[in-house]
C-alpha cells in the first residue's frame, strides 16, 4: 500500500482547522495524527522542530509546516468546489497578521501584561466591519459559495466571536454574522471536528478525511 502523507494535527487549533477543512474538501488522503500540545511526538518535532500544527509530512519527504501551504497543497492535487477560484492574499494576510494579533491579545490580555483586552478587541472589530461590508452581497467572500479565503478567515473570526457570544451576537454585523453561523453549521466544519484520541507511536494510523 502505498504510504499517505502524514497530517499532525490539534483539533482545537484554528491554522489546524482550516488545513483539515482544505484537505476534507479535495477529498485527499491523509494519515491523521491527533497532537497534544503539552506532550508533542518525537516524530512531529523530528519533521519540524518548531513545534507547531499543523505539519504535512509527505511521502517524499518535503514537509510542509504552514497551514496555508497544506491547504494550497491539497487544493493543487483536487479542488472539486473550486476554492482556489478566490484567494485573497492581502485580504489573508491581514487576518493572519494584524487582525491575528489584536485577537490574541483581546482573547488572553494577561499574557500580555494587558489590564484587558478592550482597546485590541476595538482594533479587530475594524477589521469584522470592513468584512461585513464586503459580504453584503454575497453570502460568502468567494461569491455564491464559500472558497479559500473564506476558510482561510474563517477559524480566526469563530474564535472572536466565541471570547463574549452575547457581545458578539448583538454587534450591527448581520452579514458576517450569517457568514459565520453558515459556516459553523456547515456539515464540512462538523465533520472535520471529530474528537480522535491522542496519537501514540505504534498506534494504527486513522484515516482522513
Amino acid at each position: 500500500m502505498t504510504a499517505l502523507p502524514i497530517l499532525y494535527s490539534f483539533r482545537r487549533c484554528p491554522y489546524a482547522m482550516r488545513a483539515r477543512m482544505a484537505v476534507a474538501v479535495s477529498g485527499m488522503p491523509v494519515e491523521l495524527r491527533e497532537v497534544v500540545l503539552r506532550d508533542k511526538p518525537a516524530e512531529m518535532l523530528e519533521a519540524s522542530p518548531k513545534g507547531t500544527v499543523p505539519v504535512l509530512v509527505l511521502p517524499d519527504g518535503r514537509v510542509l509546516e504552514e497551514s496555508l501551504d497544506i491547504m494550497s497543497w491539497a487544493l493543487s492535487q483536487c479542488d472539486p468546489e473550486g476554492w482556489l477560484r478566490h484567494h485573497d492574499q492581502n485580504l489573508v494576510s491581514a487576518s493572519d497578521g494584524p487582525f491575528k494579533q489584536a485577537l490574541d491579545r483581546y482573547k488572553y490580555p494577561h499574557r500580555y501584561d494587558l489590564p484587558d483586552g478592550t482597546a485590541h478587541r476595538d482594533a479587530a472589530l475594524t477589521h469584522l466591519g470592513a468584512l461585513n461590508d464586503s459580504l453584503s452581497g454575497a453570502p460568502y467572500l468567494g461569491g455564491a459559495q464559500p472558497a479559500f479565503t473564506d476558510i482561510a478567515l474563517f477559524p480566526f473570526v469563530r474564535q472572536f466571536a466565541a471570547t463574549d457570544a452575547e457581545w458578539f451576537a448583538a454587534l450591527p454585523l448581520p452579514a458576517l454574522q450569517g457568514w459565520l453561523s453558515a459556516l459553523v453549521g456547515s456539515d464540512l466544519f462538523v465533520s472535520i471536528m471529530t474528537r480522535y484520541p491522542q496519537w501514540k507511536s505504534g498506534d494504527a494510523p486513522v484515516h482522513f478525511p
